[in-house]
């Protein structure tokens, strides 16, 4: 590993003489990512950023350093570190240091590198955070409290983050505002439902090389991340089962053509099980006692939490490394189980993430947050939604970009919805 550490560490990465092919994977994801391009462009022009130090604890891909690349535009400083070990791609943490950024990451960190990671970036003092699963949040307001004065506000890019943060603003722990980007329409309904689904499967699909058309493939959770995998899971052939704790998404499930069942259920007929709730141990003991030999497991919630790995290994009597990313666990009885990417995000560890064209809008959102909560008073300790104004923007400039028209109400009908007294004529 090389890098720059001193007192205030600048830069830790593991190869810069990567950084050549971290631009060319920038320059594509930049090509695909127009919204941003045109707020980079005015921030380019206004600098409304100038002096303000920003901390992210993002995924560390090519299309976040095409955010980050916006936000150097408008005269930020940043300090970013990872927030999975396994989803770094270290070419473009290399390109990253190179343009000046505080970058900390590299890919196959161990639980304590992550955290050092998240530590260096509170060094820097940032006056807006940027969290994708409230690990930086959550380190500020535990570990590094002195930090918290210097905070105007932040945001949240997951559903799981933001159930974290919604915990601490509960329990009165949340000491600055938090503004829930991962809620916005143009994000929730596009990055996670096309995104994740897309990407879930692209990552299953590099780690196995399996065919999916015709195989039980159980989706544990009926989010906008479970519906977006379950339809593109539909899509390649597979015979989809959903496993919810939610009455009315199980209904909608069902309603969209899935069957539902328990997991208990499901764990005897799953051939590929997919979970994506935010939750803990939602594959654990009981039911890898009941699945087929062969079963592959797999996890795109943002925490390796939702495969219990502690009741994996307790049931298993030997481990072994098929192939990247495919681990095969042997039971005692001999069926063996096979974990993806070690429980971590599939989509990231085993794959890409995201495609650049959904992550567009989503960092769109994030770009245009962080100018909010810079230009604003400092707001209440509080999760936030995303400003209407700041939504509906980012998706009039994804329609531009595609070249799409819409209508616009005329007067008339401005004023018919504004009143109550005119109905039926």
């Amino acid at each position: 590993m090389r890098g720059s550490e001193t007192v205030l560490a600048s830069y830790m990465v593991r190869d810069e003489n990567l950084a050549e092919k971290g631009f060319l994977q920038i320059e594509w994801a930049s090509r695909h990512m127009p919204v941003l391009s045109q707020i980079k462009k005015r921030f380019s022009q206004e600098k409304p950023l100038k002096g303000v130090t920003l901390g992210a604890c993002l995924h560390v891909t090519k299309e976040t350093a095409v955010l980050i690349d916006a936000f150097l535009a408008g005269g930020a400083e940043v300090a970013l570190c990872g927030s999975n070990p396994l989803s770094t791609q270290d070419e473009v943490a290399a390109a990253l240091a190179q343009l000046g950024v505080h970058v900390f990451a590299w890919r196959g960190q161990t639980t304590d590198e992550y955290y050092w990671c998240i530590e260096r970036v509170i060094d820097h003092k940032p006056l807006v955070t940027l969290d994708d699963g409230a690990d930086l949040v959550s380190t500020i307001h535990s570990k590094r409290t002195e930090a918290l004065s210097n905070v105007k506000g932040g945001t949240e890019e997951t559903t799981t983050g933001v159930l974290r943060l919604k915990a601490m603003e509960k329990s009165g722990a949340l000491k600055y505002a938090i503004i829930a980007v991962n809620d916005a329409y143009t994000k929730y309904l596009f990055d996670n439902r096309y995104g994740t689904g897309q990407s879930t499967i692209d990552g299953i699909l590099r780690a196995t090389n399996i065919l999916l058309a015709g195989k039980n493939f159980v989706v544990c959770g009926y989010g906008w991340c479970g519906r977006g995998i379950a339809l593109r899971a539909r899509g390649m052939g597979a015979n989809v089962i959903v496993t919810e704790t939610n009455p009315l998404r199980a209904l909608e499930a069902v309603m969209d053509g899935f069957r539902v069942m328990p997991i208990s259920e499901a764990a005897e007929i799953g051939e590929i099980f997919v979970t994506a709730t935010g939750n803990i141990n939602v594959i654990r003991k009981e039911h890898m006692q009941k699945m087929r030999d062969g079963a592959i497991l797999a996890n795109s919630g943002h925490f390796n939490v939702e495969i219990s790995l502690k009741d994996l290994k307790e049931l298993a009597v030997s481990k072994r490394l098929i192939r990247q990313n495919l681990e095969e666990y042997t039971l005692r009885d001999g069926r063996k189980l096979y974990l993806l990417a070690e429980g971590r995000l599939v989509n990231l560890a085993a794959a890409e993430g995201h495609p650049s064209e959904v992550m567009d809008m989503s960092f769109a959102n994030q770009a245009l947050c962080v100018e909010y909560l810079v230009k604003s008073e400092r707001m209440p300790p509080r999760v936030y939604q995303v400003p209407k104004e700041i939504d509906e923007a980012v998706a009039k400039l994804k329609l531009e970009a595609m070249h799409v028209k819409i209508d616009t109400l005329t007067e008339e009908q401005k004023k018919y919805l504004s009143t109550w007294e005119l109905g039926t004529t």
